[in-house]
């Protein structure tokens, strides 16, 4: 299956993908680096065994995607390399802290909505809240559907040009 068709299908928000290459982590670390200077249509950075192929400035959007790769050695001479298309790690960290407070709401409703049962209160504010809460989820899950269907274009690219710096070795 190839990768587009795998993304389109699951509800992954953040692909993950790792093969083995037939080439040291360090000669596979060096070909990325030096495709930093070989080309402008990628952003290229690199910490220790970790890169980062991100879409340049003028064609980043707030959700545009990045390739994290890690090269990890097995011998002398092969590597295994994992990679993760996910967004930006500050707008990732936003999303997520999105989802833990719509959860921190979900579960102090239903302790509000349980008392309020238990005493046979109306509970008619706590269902309201839990419909609202309920359409939040459904929207962020919405959002995160739209923008990964959206950034494929751009993720498959990403992804080409990783395999084109790998075969260049």
């Amino acid at each position: 299956m190839s990768l587009a068709n795998k993304e389109l299908n699951e509800v992954i928000l953040r692909p993950r993908f790792s093969f083995k290459h037939k080439n040291s982590n360090s000669i596979t670390l060096s070909a990325f680096e030096n495709s930093k200077t070989t080309q402008s249509n990628f952003i290229v950075s690199r910490v220790d065994n970790h890169v980062f192929i991100r879409v340049p400035k003028t064609e980043q959007k707030l959700s545009s995607p990045q390739l994290h790769l890690e090269i990890l050695p097995i011998d002398e001479h092969n590597c295994i390399i994992k990679g993760l298309f996910g967004p930006n790690p500050t707008i990732w960290t936003l999303f997520m802290f999105t989802h833990f407070i719509i959860i921190m709401l979900f579960l102090g409703n239903s302790i509000w909505m349980y008392s309020n049962w238990n005493l046979e209160k109306p509970i008619v504010i706590q269902s309201i809240i839990y419909t609202i809460l309920i359409l939040c989820w459904i929207t962020l899950y919405l959002i995160g559907q739209t923008n990964k269907k959206k950034n494929t274009p751009q993720m498959l690219k990403q992804h080409h040009f990783m395999r084109d710096v790998l075969r260049t070795l």
